[in-house]
């Protein structure tokens, strides 16, 4: 599959251009592309991961199948290509792309922790919080919570850095009532999405969900569970007391701490073994949660 880094589809209308996402007008609904780019600490990297657009797509598609029965989603047809053969633009961005219900989004980033990593570690140093949550004394880095706690961010434009705010800080941004049924559908669908990948031998330390509003409902929307939205450890191997290798873009991250990179635009390129590792690392992950995922060539 051809790497793509971003898209210029014929006939068709770009509405937003997000770090990974491009979104396109396809009448009543939206056409959604998943692009090769990948984003770390809030800026655009320049160079493309390859199949990891397609691997978003399978994967989100995957989780949204699975955890509709929790809340529904905004999917209208996972293969787009197939049943508009005739559409250039959808063979363009076959088997990265799906078309989508028209959802306004609520305005707060749904993260759910499960486990003691990243910024939640960083806060729980100086304060055993995070977010605001008191939490036990003495955890070490990657331990498992004694329950997956929420801890809401500020949804940030591109260029620019989400900030972790308090779950009454949400609730001035979204109202008391969206943000409990965030809060709520986050948690539920953690608990059970992360039951079913250590089944397969990955713990999901934590995850970021998205929602919106469409026909008065709310609904889980742009993607799920995947390598760029959540930590995924393996079991094999699990030990509490550092940072456990992962297959996410962590990986990215933790080479760009080692070059010392001040987080700014613009990002510096990525090394070829780094590109071609973090593919595997993102290749990997869909075996391990979906082997019975082919992606399109």
């Amino acid at each position: 599959m051809k790497t793509v880094f971003e898209t210029d589809l014929p006939g068709m209308k770009l509405v937003a251009r997000g770090k990974v996402r491009d979104v396109y007008d396809a009448g009543v609904h939206l056409l959604m592309v998943a692009t090769d780019r990948l984003s770390a600490f809030d800026v655009v990297l320049p160079d493309p991961i390859p199949w990891k657009g397609a691997i978003l797509t399978a994967l989100s598609n995957f989780w949204f199948d699975r955890t509709k029965g929790i809340i529904g989603n905004h999917i209208i047809n996972t293969r787009p290509w197939e049943t508009d053969p005739g559409n250039v633009a959808y063979q363009m961005v076959k088997g990265r792309s799906i078309l989508i219900k028209r959802a306004k989004p609520v305005m707060i980033e749904a993260v759910v922790r499960g486990y003691l990593a990243g910024s939640g570690w960083v806060e729980y140093q100086k304060k055993s919080t995070v977010c605001g949550i008191k939490l036990p004394a003495g955890l070490k880095e990657a331990d498992r919570l004694p329950e997956p706690i929420f801890t809401p961010s500020t949804k940030a434009e591109r260029g620019t850095h989400d900030e972790n705010i308090s779950f009454d800080d949400a609730c001035e941004v979204a109202g008391r009532d969206q943000a409990t049924q965030v809060r709520d559908s986050a948690i539920a669908l953690y608990k059970a999405a992360s039951s079913y990948a250590l089944e397969r031998g990955i713990i999901i330390a934590d995850t970021k969900f998205e929602f919106g509003m469409a026909d008065g409902k709310m609904l889980v929307i742009d993607e799920m569970l995947t390598p760029d939205s959540s930590r995924f450890w393996p079991l094999d191997g699990y030990k509490p007391g550092g940072s456990p290798p992962s297959f996410d873009k962590q990986f990215v991250r933790d080479y760009l701490i080692s070059i010392n990179w001040d987080r700014k635009p613009p990002a510096p390129k990525l090394p070829a073994d780094i590109i071609s590792k973090t593919s595997e690392k993102y290749r990997e992950a869909l075996s391990r949660l979906a082997p019975e995922i082919k992606l399109d060539n």
